[in-house]
């Protein structure tokens, strides 16, 4: 049995935000000792884990949930499992491509390379005046 700080610690996962995994339902409310202090098992330390790996690759507490759901189901077909890290990669190339135009409108705002005075300075007009840049942000 781990105390939750132990959990904590094997995790990398802070205390607060185990607890909030347990009120968003991602894990269950563990056993209680005789003091009221929370218990869990391998089996939470492992969820955890996996909760935590799925959250640093940027997946939604709502894919997790769905992600846990399936993975108590070994014997179906992974389709559906697919299909959420499929929409998921989908919103990281969305995103990709979005930070790619990001980038290519702040080199061009900083092309001036401080040369000039502010009154003439490109980053300051251009923050000014959006119709200066080459794409929606």
């Amino acid at each position: 049995m781990y105390s939750i700080g132990d959990l904590s610690k094997r995790t990398g996962v802070k205390i607060p935000t185990i607890r909030y995994y347990e009120q968003m339902g991602l894990l269950a409310a563990p056993e209680r000792s005789k003091g009221n202090q929370r218990l869990y098992e391998r089996r939470e330390l492992e969820r955890l884990a996996f909760i935590r790996h799925a959250r640093e690759l940027g997946l939604s507490i709502d894919a997790i949930g769905d992600l846990l759901a399936l993975s108590e189901h070994p014997e179906h077909p992974c389709g559906e499992a697919d299909r959420i890290a499929s929409e998921h990669l989908a919103g990281v190339r969305e995103k990709i491509a979005r930070l790619r135009k990001l980038e290519h409108d702040l080199e061009r705002i900083v092309a001036c390379h401080g040369d000039h005075m502010i009154g003439d300075c490109h980053v300051i007009r251009a923050l000014a005046d959006h119709s200066l840049c080459e794409s929606e942000h």
